[in-house]
């Protein structure tokens, strides 16, 4: 089964989705089950992850809501929960009731601290991630890396993936320090990787040659087995959109042999998630 592990949905007048405004008038719009099921039928993808894009619990469990009604084409939902709270083991054990409820994420990328992460008031909110079987997505930029790594370190047993290829700075053609540290993180970690929203660190006029380097690195670090695919709607509509990211995608994972191709675009998810593909 083909899964995107990577999607969202929102509606505005909810109020907390404090980065969306209306300079970014392609998403600046609802969006539901209803609007992803034509991308998806074109894809040949039969279900998805669901991705907070508040940092709110309530928006958490508008999600959950959602996915209870998308007649099973969600499989699983990463939320959100206060990591600095000190009942944080309370609050997740309370969402993780849910049995769509497979990770957290908190969003680190706007976090000024780049070693936030490292906090020791954190290690309740981390032990619960664990302690309860979740999953955790490391939305994270290249500067967050060599503090990822200490993470890895400290929690050898957290199940982490990192959202976006950690948004290598491809407009600008950069591959340092950002490549080596994906390297050390793969060779020296469990941490897998998702093979999503390159398109948006890219300019506007992205080629798959522009995009192709960046990826296979992906690929040569992560290897087959631990990456995995992502739309990153309707956040890829400011790139070009769902199935244009989609062909791209087709040519980028070309190289492989049909059953890796297939590990990449939901066997993957399936594993790292825990979901139960009906």
């Amino acid at each position: 089964m083909r899964i995107d592990a990577h999607q969202h949905f929102w509606r505005l007048d909810r109020g907390d989705y404090g980065w969306l405004t209306p300079e970014l008038s392609p998403i600046y719009r609802d969006f539901s089950v209803e609007d992803l099921k034509p991308h998806l039928a074109a894809a040949g993808i039969a279900g998805t992850v669901l991705v907070q894009a508040a940092p709110t619990e309530a928006e958490t469990g508008f999600l959950l809501e959602e996915a209870d009604k998308s007649g099973g084409l969600i499989k699983g939902v990463v939320g959100w929960i206060d990591f600095e709270t000190p009942d944080s083991h309370r609050r997740l054990e309370r969402l993780a009731r849910h049995p769509l409820l497979r990770g957290v994420r908190p969003m680190i990328h706007d976090i000024p601290d780049p070693n936030w992460m490292l906090r020791p008031g954190l290690e309740p909110a981390f032990r619960a991630v664990i302690d309860l079987g979740l999953c955790f997505d490391a939305l994270v930029r290249p500067h967050h890396l060599p503090a990822l790594r200490r993470l890895m370190d400290r929690y050898r047993d957290l199940r982490l993936v990192i959202d976006h290829g950690a948004k290598p700075p491809i407009a600008t053609s950069e591959r340092e320090p950002w490549a080596e540290n994906m390297r050390i993180l793969a060779r020296e970690t469990g941490a897998w990787c998702k093979l999503s929203g390159l398109v948006t660190e890219a300019s506007a006029a992205w080629t798959v040659d522009r995009i192709e380097p960046y990826a296979r690195h992906l690929l040569e670090c992560f290897g087959s087995e631990r990456l995995i695919w992502g739309s990153d709607w309707p956040v890829v509509d400011l790139a070009g959109g769902y199935l244009r990211w989609w062909g791209a995608t087709t040519s980028l994972l070309a190289p492989l042999d049909a059953a890796s191709r297939e590990g990449v675009l939901g066997g993957n998810a399936e594993r790292f998630y825990g979901l139960t593909l009906q």
